[in-house]
């Protein structure tokens, strides 16, 4: 099961390399870490997306979200679960192809074309994890050149907030 936490952190140098190494110490992979500037410049948000690994993941879920309360630079964390947050994620991907054929699929799909030359097209998706995997799939028809994902960002469904 993925394990998200929203974490609002002091904007300074070495906090995110703190909290990836409360990660590491533990043994415990990020799958997706996107860090951004919120509305405050003194604040940046984080936001991890792990998965359960090991014989007690509830145990080590919460163990985690309290040492990184503790942390010098954190100002608040939110453990979340994906049903009760909205979920993004940022992809480009470069195919080998021709603009119609891709123009088709992007249609379908909900992506839409960033650029093109004579001979490739880069399409933009935003859309929730699982959407983008099937969205990779939908293009294996075109060799895929090159890709970039931000990672999931993720704000707390209703009236809720970090803050």
């Amino acid at each position: 099961m993925k394990r998200i936490y929203s974490v609002l952190v002091e904007n300074r140098s070495g906090v995110l390399s703190r909290i990836a190494g409360l990660f590491s110490r533990r043994g415990f992979n990020i799958e997706s870490l996107a860090v951004g500037v919120t509305e405050s410049d003194d604040l940046s948000r984080m936001t991890i997306v792990t998965d359960d690994e090991g014989s007690e993941p509830q145990r080590i879920f919460e163990q985690i979200r309290k040492q990184l309360s503790k942390m010098i630079d954190t100002v608040r964390v939110k453990a979340l679960s994906p049903t009760e947050c909205i979920l993004r994620e940022l992809v480009l991907i470069k195919l080998k192809g021709d603009i119609n054929s891709a123009a088709l699929l992007c249609i379908k799909h909900g992506a839409r074309i960033a650029e093109y030359s004579e001979d490739t097209v880069t399409i933009e998706i935003t859309a929730e994890p699982e959407k983008v995997r099937s969205i990779f799939k939908a293009f294996d028809e075109f060799e895929i050149i090159e890709t970039v994902r931000t990672g999931v960002i993720s704000l707390q469904k209703g009236s809720s907030s970090i803050k």
